[in-house]
């Protein structure tokens, strides 16, 4: 591993960001722990508790469009370092508290490809499949699949309240559900 290498990139990460070494290590190490691909980590300097995986984008401070811009900025480099760099891209497991014995089954529509993103939030789960432009949500069991159009959803927020919500944004704001077109799912599964 060319320890001098990775230092350099993360002091010219975070002179340019305007980070400390500190937030860079962290996005790598996550980086790292995601296979290279997607990152999940807490830092003060990006709100908290951050997500980040090619075309969604979320950081503690859920509204801050330019902090969320400024993470997505950031992963690109180590991103790139990590695919050039085989020897240095840990694909390790993530630590975990607890792993089920079950093996989850997949459970998207047919023909959708492969989830950007993918969460669950006071029983709604989603998925979001940029390359097929659709948008998945499940309700009470009932899965709708919605035409996401000339939206490109970066940030989605869960509210932890008694009210079943989810907030998705685009480069064009807000996304209205009720705006995009409901679309047939695929019965097979």
């Amino acid at each position: 591993m060319d320890d001098l290498k990775e230092t350099a990139l993360i002091a010219r990460l975070a002179a340019r960001h305007e980070l400390s070494r500190d937030a860079v290590e962290t996005v790598l190490r996550a980086l790292r722990s995601g296979g290279g691909s997607m990152a999940q980590f807490s830092h003060a300097e990006f709100g908290g508790m951050s997500q980040w995986s090619s075309g969604m984008t979320m950081v503690g401070d859920m509204f801050n469009d330019a902090l969320r811009a400024k993470l997505n900025a950031v992963a690109t480099d180590p991103v790139a370092y990590l695919r050039e760099n085989p020897e240095v891209a840990h694909n390790e497991p993530a630590e975990v508290s607890y792993r089920s014995q079950q093996q989850v089954r997949e459970s998207s529509p047919g023909g959708l490809g492969t989830p950007s993103s993918t969460g669950s939030q006071n029983h709604l789960p989603y998925a979001i499949y940029p390359d097929t432009r659709r948008l998945v949500i499940e309700d009470a069991g009932q899965r709708t699949v919605y035409d996401t159009g000339n939206h490109v959803i970066s940030g989605i927020a869960q509210a932890q309240s008694t009210d079943a919500t989810l907030t998705f944004r685009s480069q064009n704001g807000l996304v209205r559900l009720s705006e995009l077109k409901v679309c047939p799912i695929n019965a097979s599964r």
